[in-house]
């Protein structure tokens, strides 16, 4: 069973003829994407935005027409992956190197849908590294501050030399021995000078599509307690 291909096109039942929808980025919604993409071969008629690059290229391959901000006015529903999910409906994003651009995208919709397989269901975040998006100029200063908030910060790397988002900066991968009150975490990581965004969507997601310990499609909507599998 291939759990992100059952989650992902799922969402697709939320995408209504005529909306606008963001495209989020990732492994699992690749699958929506791209079930998308049969549907608008076949007459369906969406227009998408992309959260990264690579969701551009998949996007125009499966053949979405894709717009810009400054050819719309709002954005209907916005569907992404997470690398974890709590019983709150809280995420961890980032782990793609999107997460500028999937916060955006997801603050800027009416609705936010999250894809995400059993695995990536948790009772409390902070297993997977919170990834913080940082500008270049003083990259060592800004993980100091990370330090002192508690997280144990690397730059995040490919092929030996820092990672680059598309947004030109930095990625770093910070772990918390604990992160018991996310929202307040949020908010002073992103205090610190140099910091673009952290991988922190506190209170953003209003529904999760999952699977139950019985490996059942499970829809959550925001206000329902999502209980880890």
């Amino acid at each position: 069973m291939n759990e992100k291909k059952e989650v992902g096109e799922k969402a697709v039942d939320f995408v209504k003829e005529g909306m606008v929808v963001g495209l989020g980025t990732g492994t699992t919604v690749l699958y929506t994407i791209s079930k998308l993409g049969k549907l608008v071969q076949q007459g369906f008629y969406i227009k998408g935005i992309p959260t990264s690059k690579q969701t551009e290229k998949l996007a125009i391959e499966v053949g979405i027409p894709l717009v810009s901000f400054n050819e719309i006015d709002h954005i209907d529903l916005a569907i992404d992956g997470a690398d974890e999910v709590n019983r709150e409906l809280d995420l961890i994003k980032g782990g793609g190197g999107a997460l500028l651009r999937e916060k955006i995208i997801a603050k800027a919709a009416k609705n936010f849908i999250v894809v995400a397989d059993s695995q990536k269901v948790v009772n409390q975040l902070g297993s997977f590294p919170l990834p913080v998006e940082v500008v270049p100029f003083g990259f060592e200063m800004t993980m100091k501050h990370i330090r002192e908030l508690g997280g144990s910060p690397k730059l995040r790397q490919k092929n030996k030399l820092p990672y680059i988002t598309d947004n030109g900066n930095y990625i770093i991968d910070c772990v918390f021995s604990e992160l018991k009150f996310p929202e307040y975490l949020e908010k002073r990581i992103n205090m610190i000078p140099g910091v673009v965004d952290n991988g922190l969507f506190i209170g953003m997601a209003d529904i999760v599509i999952t699977l139950d310990r019985d490996k059942n499609i499970t829809i959550y909507k925001r206000g329902q307690d999502l209980i880890s599998t």
